[in-house]
């Protein structure tokens, strides 16, 4: 894998079957659906597969939409989509007869000249009769269609902005397509984010401000200017057309802004009230969801994770290791949060007989490299799943200078009998080992604040007399680095000193 492609944390998927029934009642596309079958063989409709005033108006009351103040617009978003996918054809016959329509051909009715038609199209029995991955793979292509729309401004302000040659003038409505898709872009991948780092699981609402907020506050700007907080309260209204838009598909849950925050100011939309204070993590407050709540579905994570794919990003799913060498496994797990890299863990072992699955672990935890620490620490971990079949792989690497250290602690933690004592310069050399692996999984910034490897450092210390005038004699490659963390991280200033001088030491021997 490239070191400059962008990961995403590892997140948790359903079934494609789930999925698909996720997809199959989504609003829009059940309704889709609907209207293709209404369709039948033959429906005279206008240009482009537009349904005609009457049609329209069938179609309305076919969906039980009569009723809702929006719902011709829903009907004719159900219909497009349905063109879009295929689920509809359309053709054009500028001089055909219609005496002959389907079902829907005797509801047309008005003043409006059809100009094709429309019939069922071939990816309707795909819904019925394909396979789950057939399925989403007609509501991606439904997705994308309406993230299109979404990022497009009101057809009535396009017409409204027509220039003398009758084409658009985007300046005028202060509109970019590219940066419009691309912030919506942004939104849905910080909001995948924000779901595959609460242990990847979909369904947690997160507020609209804090959302907007962290696409458009700096990170290294404490408190956010008045002309921030006004950017990111129009990127809210934004937001909420959009997501109203989205919801239906599937992608997303959404309580959208209060109306009653909002006021029309020069015909535009705007939060009467300040978002300030909103704009980052909160204790739970019910007043907060007054500004809007949004979630990523089951639906919406395969979908936005299918995205992002799509555009080089490297998205895991929990279980894609399954199949995996030891090497790929070790090398991901130290990026995962603890409880999916159990998950993953234990997907990868259910495949594998015991002692094999030790063995090809311990192979593959070997090395000096800079990573090699965080390898041995996750085959560690998950040799810790593993019962008393996989002992002789453990015994087979006793003497060996990396690997002896973990396999006598995986031996004594069974209570196995006859396990030869380390010798020091093993103890030492997988002391080192495992601070450097807590030290790389923490970062440099996390050390002075990490109470956990505090206090492993000061329980080493205290369990070795004359820790440091051995350490900095350990032959590894981390020795200098670990040692150095030490002195910063031991309270004692006098044991600190000593850390920093073994630390020098051990610098001065490479």
């Amino acid at each position: 894998m490239s070191g400059d492609r962008p990961t995403m944390p590892p997140v948790r998927l359903p079934s494609d079957a789930e999925l698909a029934r996720d997809a199959l009642s989504a609003p829009l596309f059940a309704r889709a659906a609907k209207l293709a079958r209404w369709a039948g063989e033959g429906t005279p409709v206008g240009a482009g597969g537009e349904l005609l005033a009457g049609q329209l108006q069938a179609a309305t009351e076919l969906l039980g939409l009569e009723a809702e103040e929006d719902g011709t617009t829903y009907a004719a978003e159900a219909w497009q989509l349905a063109l879009d996918t295929g689920l509809v054809e359309f053709t054009e016959e500028p001089e055909a007869e219609h005496a002959a329509g389907g079902e829907a051909d005797e509801d047309w009715r008005g003043e409006d000249e059809p100009s094709g038609t429309a019939r069922v199209g071939e990816e309707l029995a795909t819904l019925t009769s394909g396979s789950p991955e057939d399925i989403l793979e007609i509501w991606l292509a439904g997705l994308e269609t309406v993230l299109a729309d979404a990022a497009t401004p009101d057809l009535g302000d396009l017409v409204d902005q027509l220039d003398e040659t009758g084409d658009i003038d985007l300046d005028s409505i202060d509109w970019n397509p590219e940066e419009e898709a691309d912030f919506l872009d942004g939104i849905l991948g910080n909001l995948y984010l924000l779901t595959a780092l609460d242990d990847g699981e979909a369904g947690r609402p997160v507020p609209l401000p804090a959302l907007a907020a962290s696409l458009i506050v700096p990170d290294d700007m404490d408190e956010p200017t008045d002309d921030v907080l006004e950017e990111v309260s129009d990127a809210m209204m934004r937001l909420d057309d959009q997501f109203r838009l989205l919801e239906p598909t599937g992608l997303v849950s959404y309580r959208p802004v209060d109306e009653s925050l909002i006021e029309e100011i020069d015909g535009e939309g705007h939060i009467r009230e300040s978002v300030d204070g909103v704009t980052s993590d909160l204790p739970e407050d019910e007043d907060v969801s007054r500004y809007g709540m949004v979630a990523l579905t089951p639906l919406g994570l395969y979908g936005v994770r299918a995205r992002m794919l799509d555009a080089g990003i490297d998205a895991p799913a929990v279980g894609d290791l399954a199949e995996a060498d030891a090497n790929a496994l070790l090398a991901a797990l130290p990026g995962h949060p603890e409880g999916l890299a159990r998950t993953e863990t234990e997907l990868w072992l259910a495949r594998r007989a015991p002692l094999d699955a030790a063995r090809e672990l311990l192979a593959a935890a070997h090395g000096a490299d800079e990573d090699a620490p965080r390898r041995r620490l996750a085959c560690q971990q998950t040799l810790s799943l593993l019962g008393a079949e996989a002992e002789p792989a453990l015994r087979e690497v006793l003497d060996d200078p990396q690997l002896g250290g973990l396999a006598r602690v995986w031996l004594a933690e069974r209570g196995a009998a006859d396990i030869p004592e380390p010798g020091e310069a093993m103890v030492f050399w997988l002391t080192i080992d495992t601070i450097a692996a807590q030290l790389a999984a923490r970062g440099d910034d996390a050390v002075a604040e990490s109470e956990e490897l505090r206090g492993l450092v000061i329980g080493v210390v205290s369990g070795h007399s004359g820790f440091f005038d051995a350490a900095w004699r350990v032959d590894h490659p981390a020795t200098a680095e670990v040692l150095e963390a030490m002195g910063r991280l031991h309270p004692d200033k006098k044991t600190a000193k000593e850390a920093r001088k073994a630390a020098f030491k051990a610098r001065s021997r490479r």
